[in-house]
């Protein structure tokens, strides 16, 4: 993905260097950490540890990024930035088109832990959106882990994990999320899991729908960028992931959908750029 030298979001608060407080947690087994490490694809609450935080105030600088004087991450910074920024473009876009406002919502980058208005945001969860503030929260250390532990690696695998947080963020100011919650109050668990499913299939193929929009207007892919976003989607499967931390697969315990899935909606949001195909609930009884 062609990012350097392009703008970077004002929507970013860099809260990295800025310590956490409180207790480290432990005592979580291997396999569990690998699953919660990748339910960013889920946009919801983090952890309520009920713990004190110290965190920074929103930075003022042009793309909101600070310098920690760790090169790589405050590269990895700057191209966040940038995928933000692409991200507010289209959809400011197609939200314009369809005769309402966009409100782009603010990222959030920290280290190890950090408050959140939905708890604390921990590394190990992963990244998530909380819609109680509207803001995306990041530890960049995931990107690392997406690569070495997933084998999901390249710039564009993590611009696809960005893009569906953002998916979420438009979920919610289009009312589905607060539906869907509603929904699963009164459904069964394994039919609740259905509609987190689909809830999560959606924000895969608005990540889609971006990078389609955002081709046709920057023509900042380059060759591979789609495969590595299917890699992505592919690694983070429940089918996979149940598979690797306990050996075997439970589909009524899937709340993100498969591998195949996830590829399936990812591809059709690409293909098409249409927000009307991306129904994912109709399958849903």
């Amino acid at each position: 993905m062609k990012w350097l030298g392009r703008r970077g979001s004002g929507n970013i608060e860099d809260r990295r260097g800025f310590s956490g407080g409180g207790m480290a947690v432990g005592g979580v087994i291997a396999g569990l950490i690998i699953y919660l490490l990748v339910s960013f694809l889920g946009g919801g609450e983090g952890v309520n540890l009920g713990e004190q935080f110290t965190t920074a105030p929103q930075t003022s600088g042009p793309e909101g990024v600070v310098s920690t004087g760790n090169e790589a991450d405050d590269k990895m910074a700057q191209f966040v930035s940038v995928v933000l920024a692409d991200n507010e473009d289209v959809w400011n876009k197609l939200f314009s088109e369809r005769g309402s406002d966009y409100r782009e919502p603010v990222m959030v980058l920290y280290r190890d832990r950090t408050a959140s208005a939905c708890g604390s945001a921990q590394s190990a969860v992963g990244p998530f959106y909380c819609p109680a503030d509207q803001k995306i929260y990041l530890d960049l250390s995931f990107f690392e882990d997406l690569k070495n532990r997933f084998g999901a690696a390249g710039d564009f695998a993590s611009a696809y994990v960005i893009a569906h947080e953002v998916g979420h963020h438009v979920q919610q100011l289009m009312g589905t999320s607060e539906k869907v919650q509603r929904a699963m109050q009164s459904r069964s668990k394994t039919e609740a899991n259905k509609l987190s499913v689909a809830l999560e299939l959606q924000a895969d193929f608005y990540a889609g729908v971006w990078a389609h929009h955002n081709q046709q207007t920057k023509q900042v892919l380059e060759e591979g960028d789609i495969q590595e976003a299917l890699g992505a989607a592919n690694a983070i499967g429940d089918d996979r992931l149940q598979k690797m931390s306990t050996g075997e697969v439970v589909p009524d315990a899937f709340t993100h959908g498969t591998s195949e899935q996830r590829m399936h909606w990812f591809r059709k949001g690409y293909e098409t750029g249409d927000l009307n195909q991306g129904n994912t609930f109709s399958e849903i009884r």
